[in-house]
């Protein structure tokens, strides 16, 4: 696990591709995989890797959909300024199983509550796996939200609160 560099994102996008293609994550591909995957709203970002191959990468945003961040708002307590989305989450199926996306999702919480921010997150509602990951790395479903992305496909996601939320 390391912090991801700019030499990174074309194996990142490989990755994503992958994932896409195994799992339907990212559900609406962009274009531009690189801009989805070094988003201005990324705080940090890191991969996994194994050998000299990129398996997992995970980022740690300012921010979501406005549904997701006013149900995280709702969930916390705290303002949307005091949350830490952790994102784009991807895992190459060679290499599941194996404890990388609880890792990659334990270092960008822990960089969250090293900030300060109650981290967060959001998932398509039937991504079964990423659910029950999440669910037993502690984090707390706080409720479902209706999300409009690319050529106005509606999503259906839930929102998750990282473990020890911070209510003022």
């Amino acid at each position: 696990m390391r912090a991801r560099a700019d030499t990174d994102l074309l194996a990142c996008e490989r990755l994503a591709e992958v994932v896409h293609a195994n799992d339907g994550y990212p559900v609406y591909l962009p274009g531009d995989l690189r801009s989805f995957l070094a988003a201005p709203q990324a705080r940090a970002a890191w991969v996994a890797v194994h050998g000299e191959e990129v398996v997992g990468h995970v980022a740690l945003h300012t921010g979501s959909s406005r549904a997701v961040i006013d149900l995280a708002v709702e969930a916390t307590g705290l303002p949307a300024a005091r949350l830490g989305v952790v994102a784009r989450l991807l895992v190459s199926p060679r290499v599941r199983r194996a404890g990388i996306g609880r890792s990659l999702l334990d270092v960008a919480a822990g960089h969250a509550a090293r900030l300060g921010l109650q981290p967060v997150l959001d998932v398509v509602d039937r991504h079964e796996a990423a659910i029950r990951l999440y669910e037993n790395s502690g984090w707390t479903c706080a409720g479902r939200v209706t999300v409009t992305f690319g050529r106005g496909l509606p999503i259906d996601e839930l929102v998750f609160v990282g473990p020890g939320i911070h209510t003022p």
